[in-house]
């Protein structure tokens, strides 16, 4: 049986696109998550983070070793200087995959529902499709850095608004669920009760082979397994669907 990741946590291997975009720079596609927080551990490579919040716009150097993490509302874009690679993790494990993240593409796309769909979707040429999807948000990150961000941030609400419903469904059942667990347990020791030690379990993930066009370079996630005891659900009881990782 395995079991479920610590805290609810998601984690990928990430190796960051050594596309060039129009600014002369090479790397992934801006763009924000709405409740997810996430870290980068750099293990190859060097780069940057650069990241546009409230509070202005920042780049962060990467090099091997450094942890960077950021909350939501942070704009951001991973620039590759050379091999850069990085272990990623997610809050809310599960969120991610269901969409929170809101491309960075120009106000027009933004304001369109169908037309930020067919922007953010990967078809035909995957590869391709990837690159012209980064450029797309790099030439709306560009504007932003120049005003705009209370704009995007009302444009992004709109167009996930429809999904926080299930949002919420998946961080009941996952987050939640294991910080729930882990005072059900504390309360069981403070009783004396040592009984959830003698279910301790190794669990183990192999590195996927599968490489998928993410939104910051090519993929390896790893499966989220579910909890065996609160699987994760719609709320029509049916198993939540895992959209594609390369369109989120």
């Amino acid at each position: 049986m395995v079991t479920p990741f610590p805290g609810g946590v998601g984690i990928s291997g990430l190796t960051v696109y050594d596309w060039e975009a129009a600014d002369g720079l090479c790397g992934g596609t801006p763009h924000m998550h709405l409740v997810c927080s996430e870290a980068y551990v750099v293990v190859d490579g060097a780069g940057s983070v650069q990241t546009l919040a409230t509070s202005g716009f920042a780049d962060t150097p990467l090099h091997p070793g450094d942890v960077v993490w950021f909350t939501p509302g942070t704009i951001h874009r991973l620039v590759n200087d050379g091999g850069l690679r990085l272990v990623v993790l997610m809050q809310n494990s599960g969120l991610p995959e269901a969409g929170d993240a809101v491309f960075t593409f120009p106000a027009p796309v933004l304001a369109d529902p169908h037309a930020y769909q067919a922007a953010a979707a990967l078809t035909g040429d995957r590869a391709a499709a990837a690159r012209r999807r980064r450029d797309l948000a790099l030439e709306g990150f560009l504007d932003l850095r120049e005003g705009g961000l209370r704009e995007f941030h009302i444009a992004a609400h709109r167009l996930k608004g429809e999904l926080l419903g299930d949002w919420q469904i998946r961080w009941r059942d996952g987050p939640l669920a294991a910080a729930e667990e882990t005072g059900r347990q504390l309360e069981r020791l403070k009783a004396g009760d040592l009984s959830h030690l003698d279910h301790g379990a190794v669990s183990r993930l192999e590195r996927p082979e599968r490489r998928l066009f993410g939104m910051c370079g090519l993929l390896h996630p790893y499966a989220v397994p579910d909890s065996p005891t609160r699987p994760i659900r719609g709320a029509s009881g049916s198993p939540h669907p895992r959209p594609p990782k390369e369109l989120f």
